[in-house]
C-alpha cells in the first residue's frame, strides 16, 4: 500500500517504524472531529473558488458517508495510514476516486489535527460544566436536608470546632464552584480556530479562515500560524482544571471513605455505590470513592507528562507533540466516570444524624466557646487560652466532658464562671454562635445555600444558552 505522502521516498517504511509512530489506534476518537473540520474546509474551499462546485458537493457527499461508516462501526482503521485523517482520506478517495485528494487543498495535517482536539475538547469543556452543576445540585439538596445537623469539625483530623454538616457540604460547592469557572474561563482558549494555518507558515492557497471559524462555530481564529500549530496549552490548561476537579473529589472522596468507617458511622453509603469482599461477607466497602481518590494520580500525572513533552520543544510542530492525545483522552474518560458517579452517590448516602449528634457530645470542641466565654467578661484571650487548657487537662484526667461540670468545678479555674456556661456549651449554640459571613451559624448557611443557588442558576443559564446556540 503506498503512502499518500511517499512521492519522495525510495522505500517502504519499516513495520516497526509504522508501529511505532501510528497514532489510529488512539486518535479514531477524533474521527467525528475530522469529518466535522473537512467539511467545513471543503465548503470553504468551494466557496472561495479553490475547488469547483461539481468537486466540493462530490467530496461533501464521500465525507458524509464515511461518516456514516465511522457511526456504524464500518470503517476499517489501518496502522499504514497512521493517523485519523489519513484513514479517512484514504476512505474518501477509494469512494469517490481521486478527487477526494483535493480535500487536503490548502491545509496540514499539523493545522488538521490541533483543529480536531479544539473541537473536541470544547464538547468536553462543556460536559463537564454539565457535571459539575449536576454534583452541586446533589451538594445543595443535601445540604438543604441537614440545616439543623452537626457535626464535628476538624482540623489536622482532630475534633476543632462543631459544625453544621451542611456547611461543611457547601465548603465542597464553593470549590466546584471555581472548577466550573475555571472550565468556562478556559473555553474561550479552547474556542480558537487553528486550521488555515498549514505546516506553519500558512498556505498560498486564497482560503477563508475566518468563514472557516463561522461555519465550525469558533469565536477566534489564531492569528500566527506558527503558534497554531505548536500550541497545546489549551489541552495542558483542561488537564490542570481536570486535575484540580479531581483533586476536590479525592479529598471529599476520603472523607466518605472516613464517616462510612465503624469507627466513624457518620453516614452510609447507598449499596448501589459499594462492593463486598470475597472472603469476608459482613465487608461493605466504599469502591467507588476508594477508586475516585486513586485515579486522580493518573489525571496528575497526564498532566506532568504533556508538560514534559512540550518542555523545550522548538518550533513549530514536532512528532513528540503526537503525545498530546492519549493522556487527554484518559482524563477525560477519568473524570466523566467520577462526576457520572459523584453526583447519585452524594444523593443517596445516608446521614447518620444521632451519631454525629454523639460525637458532638463527646468531645471538646466547644472549649473555644469558653475562651470566648472569659474574653466577654474581662479576661484576656491569653489567659483565658491557659484557663480552659487546664479545664480539659482536669477533665481528660478525670474522664468527663466540659458538659460533666459542676459550676464549682468550673470556679476553681475562674471565678468568672457562673451558670450561664451551660448555654454557651450547647451545640447548638456554639453552632450559631459564629454567625458572620461565611460562618457556621445556622442563619448564614441558609444565606450561603440561596446564593449558590442563584449562581447555580445562572450557571444553568449559561449551559442552557451553549446548547442552544450549539444546535
Amino acid at each position: 500500500m503506498s503512502k499518500l505522502w511517499g512521492g519522495r521516498f525510495t522505500k517502504q517504511t519499516d513495520q516497526l517504524v509504522e508501529e511505532y509512530t501510528a497514532s489510529i489506534t488512539f486518535d479514531k476518537e477524533l474521527a467525528e472531529e475530522d469529518i466535522e473540520g473537512s467539511l467545513a474546509h471543503v465548503t470553504m474551499l468551494g466557496k472561495c473558488g479553490i475547488l469547483p462546485a461539481e468537486d466540493v458537493e462530490k467530496i461533501k457527499d464521500g465525507l458524509l458517508q464515511v461518516q456514516g461508516m465511522i457511526r456504524r462501526g464500518e470503517l476499517e482503521y489501518t496502522i499504514q495510514n497512521e493517523d485519523i485523517h489519513m484513514n479517512i482520506e484514504k476512505t474518501l478517495i477509494d469512494l469517490i476516486g481521486p478527487v477526494g485528494g483535493k480535500l487536503h487543498t490548502g491545509r496540514s495535517r499539523n493545522d488538521q489535527v490541533a483543529t480536531d482536539m479544539h473541537l473536541y475538547l470544547r464538547k468536553r469543556v462543556v460536559e463537564f460544566v454539565g457535571l459539575l452543576i449536576k454534583l452541586q445540585e446533589a451538594l445543595l439538596e443535601k445540604a438543604k436536608a441537614n440545616l439543623d445537623t452537626i457535626i464535628p469539625g476538624y482540623t489536622h483530623l482532630q475534633r476543632a470546632q462543631p459544625i453544621l454538616f451542611a456547611h461543611h457540604l457547601m465548603a465542597y460547592v464553593s470549590m466546584f464552584q471555581r472548577d466550573l469557572e475555571r472550565l468556562q474561563d478556559s473555553y474561550k482558549r479552547v474556542d480558537m480556530l487553528p486550521l488555515g494555518a498549514g505546516a506553519l507558515a500558512g498556505t498560498t492557497f486564497p482560503i477563508d479562515r475566518h468563514f472557516v471559524a463561522e461555519q465550525l462555530g469558533f469565536g477566534r481564529v489564531y492569528e500566527n500560524s506558527l503558534d497554531a500549530v505548536s500550541d497545546r496549552d489549551f489541552i495542558l490548561e483542561f488537564l490542570s482544571n481536570a486535575s484540580m476537579i479531581m483533586m476536590h473529589l479525592s479529598r471529599f472522596s476520603e472523607e466518605m471513605v472516613l464517616w462510612s468507617s465503624t469507627e466513624f458511622a457518620f453516614i452510609e453509603l447507598d449499596d448501589a455505590f459499594c462492593t463486598g469482599s470475597s472472603i469476608m461477607p459482613q465487608k461493605k466497602n466504599p469502591d467507588v470513592a476508594e477508586l475516585v481518590r486513586g485515579k486522580t494520580g493518573r489525571v496528575y500525572g497526564n498532566l506532568f507528562g504533556l508538560m514534559t513533552v512540550l518542555k523545550s520543544l522548538p518550533l513549530a510542530y514536532n512528532k513528540d507533540m503526537q503525545e498530546d492525545k492519549e493522556g487527554m483522552f484518559d482524563t477525560v474518560r477519568t473524570l466523566q466516570g467520577a462526576l457520572q458517579l459523584f453526583a447519585p452517590m452524594v444523593s443517596t448516602m445516608k446521614v447518620n444524624t444521632e451519631r454525629m449528634r454523639q460525637a458532638v457530645n463527646q468531645d471538646f470542641s466547644n472549649a473555644t466557646d469558653i475562651a470566648d466565654y472569659l474574653v466577654n467578661k474581662g479576661l484576656p484571650f491569653r489567659q483565658a487560652h491557659e484557663v480552659i487548657g487546664k479545664t480539659v487537662l482536669y477533665c481528660i484526667q478525670n474522664k468527663k466532658y466540659l458538659l460533666d461540670m459542676s459550676i464549682e468545678e468550673f470556679k476553681t479555674f475562674s471565678e468568672l464562671f457562673e451558670s450561664d456556661i451551660y448555654a454557651v456549651l450547647q451545640p447548638e449554640q456554639v453552632v450559631n454562635a459564629r454567625n458572620v459571613f461565611g460562618g457556621t451559624a445556622s442563619n448564614q448557611v441558609s444565606e450561603a445555600i440561596g446564593r449558590a443557588e442563584q449562581v447555580l442558576a445562572a450557571s444553568q443559564a449559561w449551559l442552557h444558552d451553549f446548547l442552544e446556540k450549539s444546535k
